[in-house]
């Protein structure tokens, strides 16, 4: 089988743009959830959430193009821009396949332009209705790298970041692209931000992922982008490796629209087919990198997933929630948290869930709380789990 290797990475979330100041922000455990200013959030369960304060437009891309983007686009701009200059690639990229998790799409944008006529202001310019489909960031991408292969969307809720890096990596192994950018995008609207309201999914304050007193997630807004490439060709360029992508494993729950299987065994089929691709064992695994919503649910059956898995070792593998400091960025969760175990892996620390205060005896492992772990690291499991009952586990291993 074709190894799979990461020469690209572009991040832009919470905690600033590119890929050094979200280093910085894991290293530090800054907590970027903070009272939301895109809209007003007063008659809300919560004013909180996890907003990216500056959209700088890439000097790539041209102005007609950023004028007529959605926030979602500008989000999987700004990350593929610096993903692509870090695999040191020019336009035309050429036969590059492109596949990007996506959920929101220009919801926000179609938002205000009904918003202003409601209210009689002056109304958007009709073009901010072209980039509703959440399809648009993916052909954006495609457009402006001029990659002519194949091209995909893909929408499983909060784990589509995830499963877009595992088709890619697919379609390396197959032989259908030598070189993929992808990813996941998604922005703060007000439909995600009052449907999960309704659904009572909200904390009133900062998200407190396997804390006894968690009362919800915090939403999040961001994108991050990869190159992944086939290694030989990675190694004849001469290409930096950030990471090996060793595997990932998929399943349902079969369950319930929104609450996870109480047992977990959705959950843990996807960590046992990502360890069985990858050819590793649960021995193996160093690290975990949680799906940890901080919702009632979620972070009980997650933590009962990973004893399932890890066995005896359950309780020394260091496990952590960097929706804490990110919050819930939907779409773009998987590939999201993927580029943090890519940091992680390099830079030989293990993030914190930053605002774990008080455990929950139902959740008794180690949740490296509060404060960055320094810990060199070789394999890593990252987990994504979306409404529905999609399962998403993916595996990555430091470069050799």
């Amino acid at each position: 089988m074709r190894r799979v290797v990461i020469t690209g990475i572009g991040s832009i979330n919470a905690l600033g743009v590119g890929v050094g100041t979200f280093a910085d922000g894991l290293h530090t455990a800054r907590c970027a959830i903070e009272r939301l200013t895109l809209f007003d959030p007063t008659h809300y369960r919560t004013s909180y959430a996890a907003e990216v304060r500056a959209l700088p437009v890439p000097a790539s891309v041209p102005l007609p193009v950023a004028r007529r983007a959605s926030r979602s686009d500008l989000l999987a701009l700004i990350a593929a821009d610096e993903a692509i200059e870090a695999a040191h690639l020019r336009r035309p990229v050429g036969a590059a396949g492109v596949v990007l998790g996506a959920t929101t799409g220009g919801m926000y944008g179609r938002e205000e332009y009904f918003r202003r006529g409601l209210v009689g202001e002056r109304p958007l310019n009709g073009h901010a209705l072209l980039p509703a489909p959440v399809s648009t960031s993916t052909d954006l991408l495609a457009q402006l790298y001029e990659c002519s292969g194949p091209r995909l969307t893909v929408s499983t809720a909060c784990s589509s970041g995830g499963n877009a890096l595992g088709i890619a990596a697919d379609w390396i192994r197959c032989g259908r692209a030598d070189l993929v950018v992808c990813g996941g995008t998604d922005a703060l609207c007000r439909m995600t931000f009052s449907g999960f309201n309704a659904l009572q999914a909200l904390d009133s304050v900062p998200c407190r992922p396997f804390d006894r007193r968690r009362a919800g997630l915090s939403l999040g807004e961001g994108a991050a982008m990869f190159v992944l490439e086939d290694l030989d060709r990675a190694r004849a360029r001469g290409a930096t490796i950030f990471a090996e992508f060793l595997g990932y494993g998929i399943s349902a729950d079969a369950h319930h629209i929104t609450q996870p299987r109480p047992d977990g065994a959705g959950a843990l089929l996807a960590m046992q087919r990502a360890l069985a691709e990858s050819g590793i064992q649960p021995e193996d695994v160093d690290y975990v990198n949680a799906h940890g919503t901080a919702t009632p649910l979620n972070d009980v059956i997650e933590t009962r997933a990973l004893k399932a898995l890890l066995g005896a070792r359950a309780h020394r593998v260091p496990v952590s929630s960097t929706k804490s400091m990110i919050g819930h960025c939907l779409a773009a969760a998987g590939a999201v948290e993927a580029l943090a175990c890519v940091l992680a892996l390099r830079g030989g620390f293990m993030p914190a869930t930053a605002t774990l205060e008080e455990p929950d005896p139902e959740c008794d492992l180690d949740y490296v709380p509060r404060t960055v772990r320094s810990q060199s690291l070789r394999t890593v499991l990252s987990n994504s789990y979306g409404f529905g009952g999609n399962n998403t586990s993916i595996v990555l291993r430091a470069s050799d």
